[in-house]
């Protein structure tokens, strides 16, 4: 019997985006768990070098990003920009980005009583994105 071919663990970084602070989790596709990292307090372009040194510790293989829409699904002023971030990301360091719907990640986040909001609805949306993987 031949074993069948290897797949390989991918890991990921996720961001749940915002104007004045943006939160980060770590994961895997091997044991599909996020883990909420921190949050980078910078705005603008000033959070691309704690992003980078993020990025340059962790090795992700690709980079998720949480969108925001509104309960039924329609776009508003922050689903441009985190959009927009997911672009720059992937510019600024030619990883993969994948989008994933953020609807109620921080309620969620919040009801599990997480001490960081944000790093922790970046963990909640990664995990939502690491469900889908096949």
């Amino acid at each position: 019997m031949t074993p069948g071919p290897v797949s390989r663990t991918l890991s990921y970084l996720a961001f749940d985006f915002g104007t004045k602070r943006t939160g980060v989790a770590s994961g895997n596709s091997l044991l599909r768990l996020a883990t909420p990292l921190t949050t980078v307090s910078a705005e603008g372009d000033a959070r691309f070098g704690p992003i980078g040194k993020l990025i340059a510790e962790w090795q992700p293989d690709a980079l998720v990003v949480g969108v925001p829409l509104h309960p039924d699904g329609a776009p508003h002023e922050n689903t441009q920009r985190a959009r927009r971030f997911a672009r720059q990301l992937h510019g600024r360091f030619r990883l993969p980005v994948h989008e994933v719907d953020e609807r109620w990640s921080s309620v969620e986040a919040e009801a599990g009583g997480a001490r960081d909001l944000d790093a922790a609805s970046a963990a909640v949306l990664l995990d939502q994105y690491l469900r889908t993987l096949p």
